[in-house]
């Protein structure tokens, strides 16, 4: 069965730097698309970074462009998202999800993923 497991989370202080990633099993992990999205208490879940299935297309948002880095390893079946300068308002709970389509303009629509891992806590606090 299809299955996203997310790892990596942690409390980090402002400033720090987390790994996270994503392990893809019951599928064909090089023809999806990861996207990686993240949700606050109390604000709508929202797209941080997508990586089209070859790698080659990435997509970020505004908040995190330059300081987040998405990537894969196709052969281990693994996406990672590379957090650096990570700031409070980072603060939340990851979610890594997939996806037939690649990383087009409209990357950060959720309803385009089909399958979504559990999520992974992410605190950025002093």
């Amino acid at each position: 069965q299809v299955q996203l497991v997310e790892s990596g989370g942690g409390l980090v202080q402002p400033g720090g730097s987390l790994r996270l990633s994503c392990a893809g099993s019951g599928f064909t992990f090089d023809e999806k698309s990861i996207g990686w999205f993240r949700q606050a208490p109390g604000k709508e879940r929202e797209g941080v970074a997508c990586i089209s299935g070859r790698g080659g297309k990435s997509a970020y948002a505004d908040s995190v462009k330059g300081r987040f880095t998405v990537s894969r390893d196709n052969v281990r079946n693994t996406a990672f998202l590379q957090m650096n300068s990570l700031k409070p308002e980072d603060t939340g709970v990851y979610y890594c999800a997939k996806k037939f389509w690649p990383c087009g303009d409209t990357w950060y629509v959720d309803l385009d993923f089909d399958s979504w891992g559990q999520g992974t806590q992410v605190t950025v606090s002093s």
